[in-house]
């Protein structure tokens, strides 16, 4: 049984065929990007959003709450320094 095994990046595996398999059927992970969403009120709060970097083209806006404030504000989409 050592013999069919193959040591491949630190495994051994039984054939070689199976791990080419496998590794040509891994899927592609998905791409997001981190945003950040600063209040309108001057501030400094925000909050981080993960958003699609293919379906979403145009700027997130939300109304959410700022606890600075004790209320409810517009906070609009900054890129992540």
């Amino acid at each position: 049984m050592r013999d069919m095994m193959v040591w491949c990046g630190g495994l051994y595996v039984l054939s070689l065929d199976l791990f080419v398999a496998h590794e040509m059927g891994d899927k592609k992970k998905k791409t997001f990007m981190f945003i950040r969403l600063v209040s309108a009120a001057g501030t400094g709060f925000f909050y981080v959003k993960r958003k699609s970097a293919k379906k979403v083209a145009e700027k997130l806006e939300f109304r959410k709450y700022d606890p600075r404030v004790n209320r409810h504000v517009l906070f609009t989409e900054q890129k992540m320094k």
